[in-house]
């Protein structure tokens, strides 16, 4: 016999009183109005899960009506017929709501800059929460992460592009992608919505790092740099920028334990790919590095800063050198050691492509479309890295 559902009207319900201590009003399907002695009517239903009664509570009538609560029967027993129990889901539901309002994009972006902190320079992680704060955390901040859309993004991105920043909008969008990895792979997000936006933004222009690169010119520089008169720090880091040529950050945060003397190698993690590096160092390379470390092996940075040994020099240390040296930004940048050495290792002495590219830190597929591990060609990249070195003290001396 099927049992009779939606028996309550609005009005009996209005009317209902009890003299008792409590009454039920059954509209069906396990619900009912539990109607107090101080008058007050709150929704209820019964049901069995799992062998056991059990009861949710809808809320008060009339702040809950009679449709609404019919609605929330009707979905309790949908769940039911599922094998869920409707009160286990409820207070999933409630858990999920205040942890999408706790993780808001800004508490999961700050959170993530802590966790990556670690991996970056002190000012790249200053930079990247600049950049945030002042561009995303206005318009998405108090967003809940799983909430966010990629409309959402692209608004804010938008108002960074109109303000003619395109390069700014990209590097916003770059970051977003990561914060939202984070999410996804912390359980806070479903998915990375940065990925949505693919060419929805204006083309940036290429940037490119101004670069000596003519031997004779080569040569001039390393003269200059050999006589810089500023300290010895920077003056190091600037004689070993050339024979190392990695990134400027890499070279501004080297550190002692990843110096290995014995083997000749530094040995790092890249920031830009989170992978580890090999860096083969020459007889010139070591000799820089030995004579500096009487001054800074106290320090865990092999470059420390000049406001305290915690820290390493600013990422502008190098390129204000160059300057007081005479050579402009559009004559010669940090980042431009790695052109010279990328054109003259190839143009000039002839080495193979994929030992420069690989030497660069940058991600070399062989022929099978796997990428090279950190050791491949390693002999080969070491005597590389020799004879760059001595054919720069070979033009340095013409």
């Amino acid at each position: 016999m099927t049992k009779t559902l939606n028996k309550l009207t609005h009005t009996a319900i209005v009317k209902a009183r009890t003299d008792a201590k409590q009454q039920k009003l059954f509209d069906g399907g396990g619900l009912y109005v539990l109607v107090q002695a101080d008058g007050y009517k709150y929704w209820r239903m019964a049901y069995r899960f799992a062998a056991k009664e059990k009861t949710l509570s809808f809320g008060a009538f009339p702040e809950v009506s009679l449709k609404e609560a019919r609605e929330k029967r009707d979905k309790a027993r949908k769940l039911l017929a599922e094998g869920i129990d409707p009160a286990q889901q409820k207070r999933h539901e409630k858990l999920a709501r205040e942890t999408s309002a706790e993780n808001t994009f800004e508490a999961i972006a700050l959170e993530w800059l802590e966790f990556v902190s670690s991996k970056l320079s002190p000012d790249t992680v200053t930079r990247n929460r600049s950049l945030l704060t002042n561009n995303l955390f206005p318009w998405l901040g108090k967003y809940p992460i799983a909430d966010m859309t990629p409309m959402d993004l692209l608004a804010a991105l938008k108002r960074v592009e109109e303000k003619g920043i395109v390069d700014t909008a990209h590097r916003l969008k770059q970051l977003s992608g990561q914060i939202f990895r984070y999410a996804v792979v912390t359980g806070r997000a479903p998915r990375d919505i940065s990925v949505d936006l693919k060419g929805a933004l204006k083309h940036a222009k290429e940037k490119h790092f101004a670069a000596i690169t003519e031997p004779k010119e080569v040569a001039q520089l390393l003269r200059a740099i050999d006589g810089f008169q500023g300290t010895p720090v920077v003056k190091a880091a600037l004689q070993i920028s050339p024979l190392l040529f990695q990134r400027p950050g890499e070279i501004q945060n080297m550190k002692w334990k990843d110096i290995n003397f014995e083997t000749a190698e530094w040995r790092y993690q890249v920031t830009k790919t989170d992978t580890q590096h090999i860096v083969p160092l020459c007889r010139q390379a070591i000799r820089i590095l030995k004579d500096l470390q009487p001054l800074t092996e106290r320090s865990e940075y092999v470059f420390p800063g000049a406001r305290g040994a915690s820290r390493p020099i600013s990422e502008n240390a190098v390129r204000v050198a160059l300057r007081t040296l005479g050579f402009t930004n559009e004559q010669m940048t940090p980042h431009g050691f790695r052109a010279m050495a990328r054109t003259i290792l190839d143009e000039v002495l002839g080495f193979r492509v994929d030992w420069i590219e690989h030497q660069l830190a940058h991600t070399v597929i062989d022929a099978n479309g796997r990428a090279y591990n950190r050791t491949s060609h390693l002999e080969g990249r070491k005597e590389m890295m020799q004879a760059w070195a001595d054919y720069l003290d070979n033009i340095k001396g013409e």
